[in-house]
């Protein structure tokens, strides 16, 4: 009696939840979830190069927030073209032209139904490096840039980063 009761039931949330997972968009980068981690150990989630940072992230044991990450600055002498930005006072969506860059999926070793799960956000930038010159070398000349940077309409915008957190599974006991 309960399988009969269960069975459709299961079926109808299986179709409620499917349009909401299809509306989510495709990420840039396919990539399976990552080994799992043990509490207290920090390790890297990603590098953004261009942005000069790198994603770091940890299992806390914490219930209230059982997982932690932090975007890191990888070098003092890294120039960088995009930034990384606040998820909430970004707000990304497709509509804003973000895309879904990727998603990041670590498992909890601790707790083998738990993982954390990343979403990165990109919105690309309008800054694209010089022409090639003569010699092959991409130049930047300082008349030129002062000349950009006096007309605001000229300026490139950098790339944007951002991203969001979300915990997926049952907690464990």
């Amino acid at each position: 009696m309960r399988q009969t009761v269960a069975l459709p039931l299961l079926v109808a949330c299986l179709l409620v939840a499917s349009p909401l997972r299809a509306a989510d968009p495709v990420p840039e980068i396919q990539r399976p979830a990552g080994a799992p981690q043990a509490v207290g150990a920090v390790h890297t989630l990603r590098q953004i190069p261009e942005a000069c940072a790198r994603l770091e992230g940890a299992f806390t044991g914490d219930a209230a927030q059982p997982y932690r990450y932090a975007p890191v600055r990888t070098s003092t002498h890294c120039q960088p073209r995009a930034r990384f930005v606040d998820f909430d006072k970004a707000k990304p969506s497709v509509a804003a032209g973000w895309k879904l860059n990727d998603v990041i999926r670590v498992p909890d070793a601790a707790c083998p139904s738990r993982q954390a799960v990343l979403r990165v956000w990109r919105k690309p930038g309008s800054a694209t490096p010089p022409p090639l010159d003569g010699q092959g070398q991409s130049r930047i000349y300082l008349q030129d840039a002062k000349q950009q940077a006096g007309t605001a309409a000229q300026a490139p915008s950098l790339t944007l980063f951002a991203a969001k957190l979300d915990i997926e599974g049952n907690a464990c006991r």
